[in-house]
């Protein structure tokens, strides 16, 4: 082959390869940063429902069906809430026994292709839990944000923001608990989520722009009586929370950081999701860089989110080395830059945001000495 025709060919290779880099990057933009809770996290499996009798359901035998916890069960037109593994049950090699708690919606027929969640609750406060709420309205930079207030009596209020894959809906596995320790919580809708405002490219910014509707939710805390507020966020709803507690006018009423699962590593984040939704491996560099400039998150910040010397109020940091969505160390060497201000309460066994389904009762512990001090 001649050298002219060598270098054709290896410009036109070369073209081809920026343009497929680019098309993969408008394509993780557009589906792996589209808010989606229907969509499988990465590392999901879709799970078959063999069979539910009673308060017991099998089903198809993976690592994600023998987590550890309660979950939410969702698909085709059904919820569901499974608990622990059970032992000594009869049941075929290949599946698993789970304790049923109770189906919310719809019917576990078998055959039923169906995904564990960490958003165990469906409904409102009062549906799913029994617990009196108020539907208010939140004026954000977009327009209006809707949240659920329940109230409590103490004047520290907890805002929280859900994260990927989830609505306002999964912080409810925590209402009871703040509940029963006075503590109003408003639970916030933010943008592009359902009922929310959405914005122009319809794309989950990591926290990078939605930090701006909580820092909204603590305008209207703070307008409606609270003397301080904690920030309490699941995955991109605790990037949220760490870029408010830095830029937020009233970040001198935040109390504390409650943060699950945090985003911390922007990059290794999309890469993960674009991996997950099949982009070819030797394109995903390319295609991590392409979907951060579509989206507009800067490429040329570290992939830090906040740098923890400008936090000035405690933090609780849960997190666990098995989240493949958001890497633990990360959020082990965020820890360990300010070790008298973050405290780092590791969860074995734990998928992304999921921190509290596997071990509610100690979750809850430690967050109940994290917040005392705080009341």
């Amino acid at each position: 082959m001649r050298l002219g025709t060598v270098a054709a060919v290896t410009a036109t290779t070369v073209i081809g390869a920026g343009a497929a880099a680019v098309a993969a990057g408008r394509y993780a933009g557009d589906v792996a940063l589209k808010p989606s809770p229907g969509r499988p996290f990465p590392g999901d499996s879709r799970l078959t429902v063999h069979s539910a009798a009673g308060d017991h359901l099998v089903l198809t035998r993976s690592l994600a069906s023998l987590r550890p916890g309660t979950y939410g069960l969702t698909g085709a037109g059904c919820h569901a809430v499974v608990g622990p593994v059970v032992h000594g049950t009869p049941h075929p090699a290949d599946a698993v026994v789970r304790r049923l708690e109770r189906v919310t919606h719809g019917t576990l027929r078998p055959g039923t292709r169906m995904r564990l969640t960490p958003q165990v609750h469906a409904g409102n406060p009062y549906d799913a839990l029994g617990l009196t709420y108020e539907e208010v309205d939140v004026p954000g930079e977009l327009g209006t944000l809707p949240a659920w207030l329940v109230p409590g009596a103490r004047d520290t209020w907890v805002l929280t923001a859900h994260g990927l894959g989830t609505t306002r809906e999964h912080p409810m596995v925590v209402l009871p608990f703040l509940h029963r320790h006075h503590f109003p919580v408003l639970d916030l809708a933010y943008r592009n989520d359902p009922g929310a405002p959405h914005t122009a490219d319809g794309l989950h910014h990591l926290g990078d722009t939605e930090w701006r509707d909580l820092d909204a939710a603590i305008r209207y805390a703070v307008q409606h009586g609270a003397r301080a507020v904690v920030l309490y966020g699941w995955s991109a709803g605790a990037t949220m929370a760490l870029r408010a507690a830095v830029n937020s006018a009233l970040r001198d009423r935040i109390s504390g950081l409650v943060l699950d699962s945090p985003i911390l590593d922007r990059h290794a984040t999309v890469r993960a999701l674009a991996a997950a939704r099949r982009i070819p491996r030797i394109l995903l560099p390319l295609a991590v860089r392409a979907a951060e400039g579509h989206t507009g998150l800067p490429v040329d910040r570290p992939a830090d989110a906040v740098d923890p010397d400008e936090l000035g109020m405690p933090v609780l940091l849960f997190h666990g080395p098995e989240d493949t969505l958001a890497p633990w160390g990360a959020s082990r060497s965020f820890a360990a830059r300010r070790p008298e201000l973050i405290t780092l309460a590791p969860v074995p066994h734990a998928p992304h945001a999921a921190m509290w389904n596997v071990a509610p009762d100690r979750y809850e512990e430690t967050l109940r000495r994290f917040l005392t001090p705080l009341m």
